[in-house]
């Protein structure tokens, strides 16, 4: 075969590892609405046990199709509030089928990116380390469960879907070099590099105390019930920096946005990953002041944290695409 040859299929094959690896990113970020829609509906534990629902594979209907004495087999078991409730129990149901599609999704990736593996071995590596992620996400989904939805253990199982999303655009930033490296970066403004890092820094803040001010939440939740105007009261004060920090968040990636535009033009792939990222920051903000403004409304929950989530991928992307783009700049100019 001629090198002309190689090449084509090995681009071939990169563009059909990339569409599947795209394709698998939007359903991590698809499941991850799910959950936060799952938490901010209360039916989390609408399935009290794993990997069965209600002891079978298919969950019921009705209240009818459960033994008489259900709730005392559950209360036995430490789940003494379980009470039957169709909506919730389907709803949790769907967040698992979703949860194994996905599985499904990220196994296909990790094997199609074996025909990548002499391209660039790191795909492969990272590909791979993500399906052992979702192995052990899984396993962590059941101690969940489990835990009876203890706070803490809810926010590393979103933690480590993040993880997933991160060994993912990994491997996608990597696959989409030869995409990237044409796009010339000798115009760029010298500030850009630190700037983002700086952008970066303040995402990651922003996103700490989000879960923090979650994980209160969950607490008031069992504490003071559905009463969600009582959940604004009763924050800390780590809800009303986390409020006025989004002002801060906002305006620094204007500014980056603005620096990208002016040194390399909108039609960059940097410049569009970042005017992406500045669309996501003001839905994130917009629903985080519907939320703290409007006493905490269940359907906007989801919202924020998707837009949290995107945030943090979408700057990755952003830092990664820099990356393989600066390698061939000089030393200084790096």
């Amino acid at each position: 075969m001629a090198p002309t040859d190689t090449m084509t299929v090995d681009t071939l094959a990169l563009k059909s590892w990339r569409r599947l690896a795209i394709i698998t990113i939007c359903a991590v970020y698809f499941l991850i609405l799910v959950g936060a829609s799952v938490r901010a509906t209360g039916a989390g534990m609408g399935c009290p046990d794993w990997p069965t629902c209600f002891g079978r594979l298919i969950p019921p209907t009705s209240e009818a199709q459960l033994p008489a004495n259900y709730q005392e087999i559950y209360a036995d078991r430490g789940y003494a509030e379980t009470r039957f409730n169709p909506i919730k129990t389907w709803t949790e149901y769907v967040n698992r089928l979703v949860g194994v599609t996905i599985g499904f999704l990220i196994l296909a990736t990790a094997i199609k990116s074996m025909s990548v593996r002499h391209v660039d071995r790191r795909i492969m590596i990272a590909s791979v380390a993500a399906l052992l992620m979702v192995i052990y996400q899984a396993w962590l989904g059941s101690r969940v469960v489990a835990s009876n939805l203890q706070p803490g253990m809810i926010t590393v199982h979103m933690l480590m879907a993040l993880a997933i999303v991160g060994t993912l655009l990994y491997a996608l930033a990597r696959g989409r070099r030869v995409v990237v490296d044409p796009h010339a970066l000798n115009n760029i403004d010298p500030r850009f590099k630190k700037w983002l890092y700086i952008v970066m820094a303040l995402t990651v803040i922003q996103i700490t105390m989000g879960i923090q001010i979650r994980e209160v939440m969950d607490y008031l939740n069992h504490t003071v019930g559905a009463d969600r105007e009582m959940w604004i009261t009763a924050q800390s004060w780590v809800f009303y920096v986390h409020r006025s920090f989004s002002a801060v968040v906002l305006f620094s990636n204007i500014w980056l946005v603005w620096m990208l535009w002016k040194s390399l033009g909108f039609a960059h792939s940097l410049t569009r990953l970042a005017a992406g990222a500045l669309a996501v920051i003001v839905t994130a903000v917009l629903s985080g002041a519907t939320l703290g403004h409007l006493g905490m409304p269940a359907f906007v929950q989801p919202a924020h944290l998707l837009s949290a989530s995107l945030i943090f991928g979408l700057q990755f992307l952003l830092w990664m695409d820099y990356r393989h783009a600066a390698n061939g700049l000089p030393a200084a100019v790096r």
